[in-house]
């Protein structure tokens, strides 16, 4: 069933007001790739009344006040993705398409939409019940964050919005526990996975540099981001406070993960895997066509990119759902009227990590002072792709089923690291996966480079292209890797986009078109590099490009 989003779906269920609304910045696509649906559906699945307004008319009450008010709270999201990033490009030039906007016309999603949306909510309904926000916007802005859009340091999200509660992560267990609590009448100050507002520090937790100091302070805001980074383990991190004037963000501890048990009910939820028909009568949405027969098999990275959000929203440690609730989800998607027998992707934010992590953080947290994958891989990692390998033999065998990709992206370092089983999974891959192309993203060739991005070294990659062109000539396939690039990435020069350029054409034998400019996103150990021009490992002074102009010559450096 769809959540309602209109007065008349709610007459249908015979509800008189909701117990949750939540508002999102994204139109509202049930599947389980949406978190305004996955939280909606998982709020129900537990007993709660729940309504979905997506995309509100901001300069009207009217939209958002169509369910009415809700009698627990509001949940406040600006989407799946950052406003800003799905608003701006990296040269900061308003995009036109938003592919989860009817129409695709960008004309929707406010900037700053968990700010704009928690406002509107105060706008339309005086002294309401609580405000929550979450998402990933709000999650990679909880604590003093640099801005890129703005150029400058802001406070947490949770002060801007005047909201009174923000739930970071993937966030499923802690926002449970608040709708429970909300309706018991119970306090919800001391919830794992929560941010609030205080009048006074924590005890017993983690002090960062206030917000004043961080602000004009560039080594301060290093130190901060560096105990926010370590403190993001839900086995191993304390609570952290930071003073905001004369008020205090109190940030609990992360809520556990999701266990495998409870990830396979919250992905049998039975998704429509459509728009609901509100939204898909105002035009065609073009994620549907990427996401809608799609299955994920886990959350987290372990890859720990500095430039990547992953690590900070869905966490270092691999949650993978057991291999019978994803074949149930394939099935499910068979029966669907518009299935024409191709699964599109089978993955997470790294396809190849499903079912396999270093076993020491099930008892003791991922590592605070070293990483599994940065420049070479963490000798205790073993990595084994013999889940999924299975998992994907399985897949492929199911009735109704034609094809079956992955391409959400492989770690080829891992693929080589793992004797055992990586080149079967390799052969596996090649000989049914790929859809003429398969996704890697090297980022760039230069060493220097590639250490501050936190990814292996290149060599890595070329023995990779080797056995993947050589499995794909044995099997008679035209299949080839594509290559994402970085440009304008701290510490790159437009020299350094020149060796680029050579070793792509010399070694790849290629011309790529697959090169974005960087963005510095909340979150990243990127953005701290972008900001202060600093290693922030080793303390030494980097060179940043800033200059748009000059950013875009890096770019066409290589792409021509």
């Amino acid at each position: 069933m769809f959540l309602p989003t209109t007065e008349n779906d709610m007459r249908k269920l015979g509800w008189e007001q909701c117990d949750v609304i939540i508002v999102t910045g994204d139109s509202y696509i049930d599947s389980p790739t949406i978190g305004a649906a996955v939280i909606g559906k998982w709020l129900h699945r537990h007993g709660f009344r729940v309504g979905i307004i997506a995309q509100p008319d901001v300069h009207s009450d009217a939209d958002i006040a169509r369910l009415g008010e809700p009698a627990l709270f509001w949940g406040v999201t600006g989407g799946s993705v950052d406003s800003m990033v799905a608003n701006y490009t990296a040269l900061k030039k308003r995009r036109r398409i938003d592919d989860y906007t009817p129409g695709a016309k960008n004309d929707r999603r406010p900037d700053r939409a968990v700010i704009v949306y928690a406002n509107l909510i105060r706008r339309a309904f005086k002294n309401t019940v609580p405000i929550v926000i979450g998402g990933i916007e709000a999650s990679l802005r909880r604590i003093a964050h640099y801005d890129f859009w703005s150029d400058k340091i802001r406070r947490s999200i949770l002060f801007d919005a005047k909201a009174d509660l923000l739930v970071y992560g993937m966030a499923e267990r802690a926002i449970l526990e608040v709708a429970h609590r909300l309706r018991d009448g119970k306090d919800h100050d001391d919830l794992r996975g929560t941010c609030r507002i205080a009048g006074e520090p924590a005890p017993g937790y983690i002090e960062l540099p206030d917000y004043d100091r961080v602000a004009t302070d560039k080594s301060a805001f290093i130190i901060s981001y560096r105990l926010f980074h370590e403190n993001s383990d839900p086995l191993t991190a304390r609570g952290l406070c930071q003073r905001h004037g004369d008020r205090w963000l109190v940030q609990h501890p992360p809520a556990p993960y999701l266990s495998t048990a409870e990830m396979d009910d919250l992905y049998s939820l039975e998704y429509e895997l459509e728009a609901h028909p509100y939204y898909s009568r105002q035009g065609a949405i073009r994620a549907l066509d990427t996401i809608r027969f799609s299955i994920t098999t886990h959350r987290g990275c372990y890859g720990d990119c500095n430039f990547c959000a992953i690590t900070a929203h869905q966490g270092r440690t691999i949650q993978s759902r057991s291999t019978e609730s994803i074949i149930a989800e394939a099935r499910r998607m068979t029966w669907h009227p518009a299935f024409k027998g191709v699964i599109s992707d089978v993955g997470g934010p790294t396809a190849n990590m499903y079912g396999s992590d270093c076993a020491r953080k099930a008892t003791k947290g991922a590592c605070t002072d070293k990483r599994c994958l940065a420049f070479h891989s963490c000798r205790i990692l073993k990595p084994d792709h013999k889940e999924q390998i299975d998992l994907l033999m399985q897949l492929r065998k199911l009735d109704g089923v034609k094809k079956v990709f992955v391409t959400s992206g492989v770690r080829y370092d891992l693929i080589l690291t793992d004797e055992k089983h990586g080149d079967a999974y390799l052969q596996e891959l090649v000989d049914y996966h790929v859809s003429g192309q398969l996704k890697v993203a090297p980022e760039h060739s230069e060493e220097h480079v590639l250490k501050l991005m936190g990814k292996p070294g290149i060599a890595s990659l070329l023995e990779f292209k080797k056995r993947f062109d050589q499995k794909s000539k044995r099997a008679g396939k035209k299949q080839f890797l594509t290559y994402y690039l970085i440009a304008a990435y701290p510490g790159c020069t437009e020299r350094d986009m020149v060796r680029l350029k050579q070793h792509v054409s010399r070694e790849l034998k290629i011309r790529p078109e697959q090169v974005q400019i960087f963005t510095p996103t909340p979150g990243t150990w990127a953005s701290v590099m972008y900001y202060t021009e600093m290693d922030p490992f080793s303390g030494e002074k980097i060179f940043v490009e800033k200059n748009p102009l000059r950013k875009e010559r890096q770019k066409r450096i290589v792409t021509g």
